[in-house]
């Protein structure tokens, strides 16, 4: 369960282009679901998963993950609750050029101190999961859109996270292919992870993969 109390977040406070990207978010979420944050750019929607997933700090209000505060403590700490609990797929991947796909993959897990051997064989066994093992070795500009889309989920799930959030992960997708990502989710939720994505495309919000879909406007909840 991941609880947010009061969340109000606010970028250049004080000053003349102070702006509130969220004003007064309260939401509980449901472990072991997948929830969509619909809503224009602009809305809050990528804010507030930020917020959630320890990237970013509110300027007041409260996010618990599991019953713990999370959002008031050290940097030192959300590091390693970021490592250890979140795995953060990117509208863009921001997978690193000149490295092969299984080098990507196991690139977050390397401070964890596990064993290189075992890193890679559990990077593997990912590539296996999303048919993606004769690429292993190929540097990322090489691989295409949806290749690159499940490097970047092989990536997200190295370290085992309980919450996977997504940014609009179907955005560079075609259909076919933001429909293949689709029928991952339902994999996600059966091994147990809660999901958190933000999207404002239908084959998304509409569908049978989504247990809940939170619309959001101005930094407010419309529809929750």
């Amino acid at each position: 369960m991941i609880e947010i109390s009061a969340v109000h977040k606010a970028f250049n406070q004080g000053q003349h282009n102070e702006y509130w990207a969220l004003q007064g978010i309260d939401l509980r979420i449901e472990a072991g679901k997948v929830t969509a944050f619909r809503g224009p750019s602009g809305s809050g929607k990528t804010t507030l998963l930020t917020i959630v997933g320890c990237l970013a700090r509110p300027t007041s209000g409260r996010v618990r993950l599991r019953g713990e505060e999370v959002s008031g403590l050290p940097e030192r700490f959300l590091t390693e609750i970021r490592r250890r609990s979140f795995g953060f797929v990117f509208q863009q991947f921001n997978l690193i050029r000149g490295l092969s796909a299984l080098e990507n993959i196991i690139l977050p897990a390397l401070p964890t101190g596990r064993p290189r051997a075992q890193l890679v064989a559990a990077a593997m066994a990912l590539l296996e999961q999303l048919q993606l093992t004769q690429r292993a070795q190929a540097k990322v500009e090489w691989l295409s859109g949806g290749e690159q889309q499940r490097v970047a989920i092989a990536r997200a799930l190295i370290n085992d996270p309980e919450v996977i959030i997504a940014d609009e992960p179907t955005a560079n997708l075609d259909s076919t292919l933001a429909g293949e990502f689709m029928g991952l989710l339902a994999s996600f939720t059966a091994a147990g992870k809660t999901v958190l994505l933000t999207s404002h495309d239908p084959l998304v919000v509409e569908s049978a993969a989504v247990h809940r879909v939170v619309a959001m406007r101005d930094g407010k909840l419309i529809e929750a």
